[in-house]
């Protein structure tokens, strides 16, 4: 859920009046009634904002009416957006807090907390990193077309429309990336030799064989043969003319200027105000305010855990050698993969499809929103991990989609599979994320928020709920869900290693083999992956470990009467919350239950 460029192409001299417009809204919004009013009001106007200042967002969430713009990238429409976020909080700081009661104070709350974050991440120059091997406009360009609606011809239009901008779009991305040149801000040299062959895979010699055209080659039925044709033609027409030529433009100035200037070193702390730049990075991901020697430390100490229960399955399994022979026929034995890239996708759909039955077990409240399991595109299959999650949207009529990377597919073992199922799909982040956007009663930025802590914690955590929803059966795939614990503890060492403790690349490469099971390849892109994310992966185990303190809490304080179907549904109902609002909030649910218990049975708990 990338989506990194949104424009609405506001003219330079238009840039003071349009914040003094935005923020004279929100203040008369929020001017009048009681605090919970003058909120509700506050939030209304500033989602909407938020909707036409990043249409991509609105695509992404449902929100009508945007589909045919993208956001302005210039540098004078970034710095009026800077200007904005502090009148946006000075406005919300007006609404009397002490008035607010309950979900609304923590309403509150999370919003000038997400406020002050935004101002704070505003000090460091990551506007100036808009593409490197995983993210940028040759993915996340047909990943919105992707996303977007297509039941009529007006939904045709509004891609036609977008694609009809690209040029506007590429000038601002360029501009962007040469002021990063300037400034000495830029994505790693080593990584960026693998973008122009993305640029390559959209490019395709025949246009209708590109992804950009792929919403056009296989369009509605409902839509009459004559507009097919017509809206084909002009698809074909647009891309020849205009997005082809930009496209090509902006992969040659990475080719002859960008990636030749880019940065050699691989760590945060090289880049400028690094050191500062990365503790906001550790702050804002893992939403604590761990440091980046405890998060080392923390790492080391749950691979030193998980280390004794993998010993204990290898064990169990007669296996005769040590643990590196292990891993190595973890790796090799060909009884482990699959021989095509359509059984691997059976087999996650049927891993699927055995967890859907058996979630009532542990969770009361299920989303309306259905998923699907489909191949990763082959644009960003190379480079990018073994799955991603594409959430999905009641309102666009658009599924959630576990995508998942048939490339490689000896780096695929059967062993991880459930593990990997739990997590993308359910119960991981399509349960969580659509759960969130189907809340009541709840405004918007909650139901789309999206803490990394949290969301990513939770996939972790989901992924140690498969022994309770029928999976692990086999030995190997017990071993599996363990070595993906693992992986997120290595994460913890490895991030923090190269981006706060001097690691080089290659000690990074090396701790990680010697410590699980993961081909070479896998390991390469994931070590490189949290290079170009610096503290992204930390999220993983800060937050897994969060939901699992707070459960053992629950069941130590509620003895026999805990419900793990009602922890779940408490866990959830409030959306995407930073680890200390949650802990706090889950800490009040303990308590309340416990009032609950007659005393006469309090006592024997």
């Amino acid at each position: 859920m990338k989506y990194l460029f949104t424009l609405v192409f506001l003219s330079f001299n238009a840039t003071a009046t349009a914040t003094a417009t935005v923020c004279t809204t929100l203040k008369q919004a929020s001017a009048n009634g009681k605090p919970a009013v003058r909120l509700k009001n506050y939030l209304d106007a500033q989602w909407k904002y938020q909707m036409t200042e990043f249409p991509e967002y609105a695509t992404y969430a449902g929100y009508p009416g945007q589909n045919d713009r993208w956001t302005d990238f210039s540098v004078a429409a970034i710095e009026r957006r800077k200007t904005e976020t502090v009148c946006q909080l000075q406005i919300l700081k007006q609404i009397p807090a002490t008035g607010l009661v309950g979900e609304d104070r923590l309403t509150y709350d999370l919003a000038v907390r997400d406020l002050k974050m935004h101002i704070e991440a505003n000090q460091f120059d990551g506007d100036y990193l808009v593409l490197n091997h995983l993210t940028g406009l040759q993915i996340d360009l047909p990943d919105m077309l992707d996303s977007m609606p297509a039941a009529n011809k007006k939904d045709y239009e509004n891609m036609l429309a977008r694609l009809d901008k690209v040029p506007q779009m590429e000038q601002q991305i360029q501009a962007l990336l040469q002021e990063g040149l300037k400034r000495k801000v830029t994505a790693v040299k080593m990584f960026l030799q693998k973008v122009p062959a993305q640029f390559d895979k959209v490019l395709t010699a025949q246009v209708t064989a590109s992804p950009l055209y792929k919403p056009f080659a296989d369009m509605d039925p409902r839509l009459s043969s004559k507009d097919q044709a017509e809206l084909q033609t002009r698809a074909n027409k647009t891309l020849q003319a205009k997005v082809y030529p930009a496209l090509q433009k902006l992969k040659d100035f990475l080719v002859t200027t960008y990636i030749p200037g880019a940065r050699e070193t691989i760590s945060m702390k090289d880049m400028p105000r690094g050191q500062e730049w990365y503790a906001f990075m550790v702050k804002e991901q893992t939403t604590t305010n761990l440091t980046p020697d405890q998060l080392h430390e923390l790492g080391l100490k749950e691979v030193a855990r998980i280390e004794k229960e993998m010993e204990k399955i290898q064990t169990s399994l007669q296996f005769k050698g040590d643990r590196k022979a292990f891993n190595n026929f973890l790796l090799t034995d060909k009884q482990f993969y699959y021989s095509t890239p359509d059984a691997l996708l059976v087999g996650f759909r049927d891993i699927a499809k055995r967890i859907d039955p058996e979630l009532t077990k542990t969770f009361k409240s299920l989303p309306r929103l259905t998923y699907g399991v489909r191949e990763m595109p082959a644009y960003k299959a190379a480079s990018a991990p073994a799955a991603y999650y594409q959430g999905g949207s009641l309102e666009a009529g658009r599924p959630g989609y576990f995508e998942a990377n048939t490339s490689d597919l000896m780096g695929r073992p059967k062993w991880g599979m459930e593990a990997l199922t739990l997590h993308e799909a359910v119960p991981g982040h399509h349960l969580q994320i659509s759960i969130a956007k189907e809340l009541k009663g709840l405004p918007e930025f909650r139901k789309h928020g999206s803490h990394t802590a949290f969301v990513e914690g939770w996939g972790l955590y989901a992924e140690s709920l498969g022994d309770e929803l029928g999976l692990y059966k086999n030995s190997y795939s017990k071993y599996g869900q363990l070595s993906y614990e693992i992986w997120r503890a290595i994460r913890l060492v490895v991030d923090t290693g190269m981006h706060a403790k001097g690691w080089t690349r290659q000690q990074a490469l090396d701790y990680f083999a010697k410590t699980m099971p993961k081909s070479p390849t896998e390991i390469a892109i994931e070590v490189d992956r949290y290079i170009t994310w610096p503290g992204q992966a930390l999220a993983y185990k800060v937050g897994q470990l969060k939901f699992k303190e707070l459960r053992v809490r629950a069941q130590s304080e509620l003895g026999e009467h805990f419900e793990v179907r009602e922890f779940h549904d408490e866990l959830l109902r409030h959306g995407s919350l930073p680890m200390d609002v949650l802990e706090k909030s889950m800490n009040n649910w303990i308590d309340t239950q416990k009032s609950k218990i007659p005393k006469a049975i309090e006592d024997r708990v």
